[in-house]
């Protein structure tokens, strides 16, 4: 797609698809007096007209196959380049990995999603595409934030969909924040999204929202929407409110929330990691076991050549199941309920 057609089109997804390897830097200015800045394929900013209190980064195609959010970011781009959306607030729009996207691949070599905060260097270093484009969007990231006053908000929510169902149809990962408090106002605007159960992180990650809190202050969300389906396959319509809440909060227009309720959440906190040790690994359950499932104790959950997991704890629930990971990556993640009440502002 040439730019003339996008300018016409304002169909930024297909204009990053096709052009996976990248694109010439440029910017433009619209009707409405939003400034539009292209860093790169995939990579798509927002200035208002005005000063913005707010600077929000929407991401979405860290895995190639989660096709919802890719859809619904698509359309809130299209909108503001055509004219029927006006931010009033900062923002940059993230298509992470386009080459995954293209092939309808979760990745092509790599879990993005485990190559931030560094990761992508680690080891045999920038080695390949997905390593490379890690590298860039924390590059994209801090040069958006470097343009936001310290004192001001900033957010991250990079959108995902899993491959499993789950018990709760839509739950996001709130990282682990070294000790300071978790923040009553994101609780809220995820319920405004729909979102209802949070997986509180207790140790660092090398995962995209990790990077975002820690390495910039944001407040940064992995907010999984329901489960991996083809293009053209999702139900638009079980994502309303997340859209809806997206819109309105980067153009200012959210609604006062309901006071907070803390049975309103399910909240829950990591108790032990499973990673993945052996060619071996083997999951003992189904493959359509959901996230959020229980299990009594005692049961076995995996086998990794002579290792047994089995479950310790009463209330112990299995989320993101994989046993295709690369050796030493994470293959489950094992959580209890948790309160939060006592580090909660």
């Amino acid at each position: 797609m040439m730019m003339e057609q996008f300018r016409h089109s304002g169909d930024f997804l297909a204009f990053t698809l096709a052009n996976p390897n990248g694109l010439a830097p440029c910017q433009f200015e619209l009707g409405s007096g939003v400034t539009v800045e292209i860093w790169d394929t995939g990579v798509i900013c927002f200035q208002p007209a005005q000063a913005a209190r707010q600077h929000i980064i929407l991401s979405c195609g860290v895995h190639g196959n989660e096709t919802a959010p890719i859809e619904l970011c698509a359309a809130i781009v299209q909108d503001i380049l055509q004219g029927h959306l006006t931010p009033t607030e900062r923002v940059l729009v993230l298509f992470a990995n386009p080459a995954a996207i293209n092939l309808g691949r979760r990745e092509v070599t790599e879990n993005l999603n485990r190559l931030f905060s560094g990761h992508h260097s680690k080891g045999a270093g920038l080695i390949n595409a997905e390593r490379q484009r890690a590298q860039a969007l924390e590059q994209y990231v801090t040069r958006f934030y470097d343009g936001a006053p310290a004192n001001e908000p900033r957010c991250l929510y990079d959108l995902h969909t899993a491959i499993r169902g789950s018990r709760f149809e839509k739950f996001a990962v709130y990282p682990f924040l070294h000790g300071k408090p978790w923040r009553k106002q994101q609780l809220q605007f995820l319920a405004a999204c729909d979102v209802h159960t949070v997986l509180m992180m207790q140790t660092p990650a090398s995962t995209f929202s990790y990077y975002a809190s820690h390495s910039h202050g944001a407040d940064a969300f992995t907010i999984e929407l329901g489960k991996v389906q083809p293009f053209g396959q999702n139900d638009m319509s079980r994502f309303a409110q997340a859209d809806s809440a997206l819109r309105a909060l980067i153009t200012d227009r959210l609604p006062a929330p309901k006071p907070f309720a803390a049975e309103d959440f399910h909240l829950y906190e990591v108790y032990r990691a499973i990673n993945k040790q052996t060619q071996d690994f083997k999951l003992h359950f189904a493959d359509d076991v959901q996230n959020f499932t229980s299990y009594p104790l005692g049961s076995l959950l995996a086998t990794d050549g002579d290792l047994e997991y089995r479950v310790e704890r009463e209330g112990e629930a299995l989320i993101f199941p994989n046993a295709k990971v690369a050796i030493g990556q994470r293959a489950m993640l094992m959580v209890v309920p948790t309160d939060i009440q006592h580090n909660l502002i």
